[in-house]
């Protein structure tokens, strides 16, 4: 199995990179925090015509219909820029979900206005002792609970405090089915976007990386900059090697998708992904000392994010239980093959 990137997705990662950097987008993340979607949604429409939002869609609905390696190559680019809305939910979750019902109607009526980034969409997949919690749903124009193997049309009904102002969590009510019977499918979707959200993380923990190296390297005390003392180069080295190892979970995830280890693959890489990048998190804070828990400075928006999504699809323990179950379920095949 291949991990390594070819030069076509290398290309197409420095691409989203370069949008995101020219699009001011700390700038759009406080904006859309504040409640002001505008500058975000003018991002967002960029990326739709850069092809960002429709790699997961088919041609059919005006997508790309890429392959899930790219689609993890382009959220591991929004994750580094802490890019705000919906993302996830409207490039992932939803078309994989849709696409994966047996009736098509909804997908031919909802996906192409995702791909061209003039809608958003939101999900929320409910659980039985939580109240479903949808992302942004005051801006996404539709808006779905996942309720076991049904898929309902739902509306907000409150804002749901979050860590990250930017991730703004509403609670959704259920209105009226649109599918029943399509477990499946609502599996498949949930999956996608935890594999989105693993590739935000990485992206996120690379970027934190980033920024405390450079940091470290204009800092001084004593005289020296302190990424000469030992400390803290162990430190940010832990940091790197965290990353580097949950990269290669990460791609295999993409790549076995479509295969019956897709549950433990996506879970593996969203452990690892958080992991690493909660990791990143904790070093860039102490290494910058008190500025990094100012709001008004920039590390904050990739902080309180990496905090948001290490949760945002399923917890660490319930990933951790789907690899132990798939791993006793392998163990019992294997016994009795």
């Amino acid at each position: 199995m291949r991990f390594a990137l070819s030069p076509e997705q290398l290309d197409f990662g420095t691409s989203v990179r370069k949008l995101l950097d020219a699009g001011r987008t700390p700038a759009a993340v406080r904006a859309w925090a504040s409640g002001d979607p505008r500058p975000g949604r003018g991002l967002i429409r960029q990326l739709a015509g850069a092809g960002v939002l429709g790699l997961a869609i088919d041609d059919e609905h005006g997508g790309v219909g890429a392959e899930p390696i790219d689609l993890v190559v382009a959220f591991i680019e929004l994750g580094r820029a802490a890019a705000p809305g919906p993302l996830v939910e409207t490039a992932a979750a939803i078309p994989a979900l849709l696409q994966a019902l047996p009736d098509k109607e909804l997908a031919a009526c909802w996906l192409p206005g995702f791909a061209e980034g003039a809608e958003l969409g939101t999900i929320a997949f409910a659980a039985a002792e939580h109240s479903p919690v949808a992302l942004d749903a005051d801006n996404a124009e539709v808006v779905l609970i996942a309720d076991g193997g049904r898929v309902h049309v739902g509306h907000r009904t409150g804002l749901v405090r979050s860590i990250d102002p930017a991730r703004r969590l509403f609670a959704v009510a259920t209105d009226e089915p649109v599918a029943e019977g399509v477990a499946d499918a609502v599996a498949t979707g949930f999956d996608t976007g935890a594999l989105a959200c693993a590739a935000q993380l990485l992206g996120a923990g690379r970027a934190l990386l980033d920024s405390t190296t450079g940091y470290a390297k204009q800092r001084k005390q004593f005289g020296k900059p302190i990424g000469e003392f030992q400390a803290v180069k162990q430190k940010l080295a832990d940091v790197l090697i965290g990353l580097d190892l949950a990269e290669p979970l990460l791609y295999r995830a993409a790549l076995t998708l479509g295969e019956p280890t897709r549950g433990r693959d996506v879970s593996a890489a969203v452990v690892a992904c958080g992991d690493a990048a909660y990791r990143a998190a904790r070093a860039a804070l102490q290494v910058h000392g008190a500025i990094g828990y100012t709001a008004e400075y920039d590390l904050s928006l990739w902080l309180t994010k990496v905090t948001a999504l290490r949760s945002a699809w399923g917890t660490p323990d319930l990933h951790r239980a789907r690899i132990a179950q798939a791993l006793r379920a392998d163990r019992q095949l294997r016994g009795t093959a």
